[in-house]
């Protein structure tokens, strides 16, 4: 069994999400998608995602790049934007590929096993609570807008970006008495090392991320390999929305949904 510890110990299984289940970066997708529900032209997508790219290429760290990223929902309602978020799941996911199989396998693998399936991204709730519920996830832990009044300030409590996830997977493990040690988790770009290395069992995407490839082969992780190749929805060309553009950017579960973004209210 995958997650079978020793003496029985309750095991969690914690997944990046784009890129690792999904081919698309589900921020940027999602903002295009939005903008397009507003009635906003092309052109403001490609300012936005101009703007981003920009400072990704200008060395920004990733965790400030997130920051901003959520400064462009600033003044925009939590509950139309949740709404919104279903809406494009319910398109994005009825395109074949839209799901990446050979993570999505290893994810059914583990609810199988009873695991713990946690999901960890820089994503936020519109796009992560519709991909957990379809998936069967136990949790999901993503970067949290700060709300007032109903609305999105701009500003966010915690990026989940490269340390943070480490963070929540031993804070996660520690608060659902999980054994790390007997633990897995699956990503696919240089920033999910540390939620890599928070656990016994790291897995890696095999059309990931050169950085992280070259040091799983160093440590002999597994890597994840798709049945068939799998292709992005869309055309990448120059009307390209699912984020690529910033490539440097970084089964029921047997367990309820813990529906939050940065911790848990089981």
């Amino acid at each position: 069994m995958l997650d079978a510890g020793v003496g029985g110990a309750r095991t969690g299984a914690f997944f990046d999400v784009d890129e690792t289940l999904i081919p698309v970066k589900s921020m940027f997708d999602f903002l295009a998608f939005r903008l397009a529900e507003l009635g906003r032209p092309p052109s403001a997508y490609a300012e936005s995602a101009a703007e981003l790219r920009e400072l990704a290429a200008s060395g920004v760290p990733r965790e400030e790049i997130n920051r901003e990223y959520y400064r462009l929902y600033r003044g925009a309602s939590e509950q139309e934007l949740m709404a919104s978020g279903r809406r494009w799941f319910a398109a994005r996911a009825a395109v074949p590929g839209f799901f990446l199989e050979g993570s999505v396998l290893a994810l059914r693998g583990h609810l199988a096993d009873g695991a713990h399936v946690v999901l960890l991204s820089g994503s936020f709730a519109p796009c992560l609570e519709p991909l957990a519920r379809a998936l069967g996830a136990t949790a999901f832990h993503g970067t949290r807008p700060l709300v007032a009044d109903g609305r999105l300030t701009g500003e966010v409590e915690r990026p989940m970006i490269g340390p943070a996830k480490g963070e929540a997977v031993r804070e996660y493990a520690q608060r659902h008495g999980l054994d790390p040690a007997w633990s897995h988790a699956y990503g696919d770009h240089i920033s999910d090392l540390p939620m890599l290395e928070a656990v016994g069992h790291p897995h890696v995407r095999a059309d990931g991320d050169p950085a992280l490839l070259g040091h799983a082969s160093q440590r002999g992780w597994p890597r994840v390999h798709d049945p068939a190749p799998a292709t992005p929805p869309g055309d990448h060309g120059s009307e390209c929305v699912c984020g690529c553009a910033l490539a440097l950017w970084a089964a029921p579960s047997n367990h309820p949904l813990t529906l939050t973004t940065t911790g848990d209210r089981a």
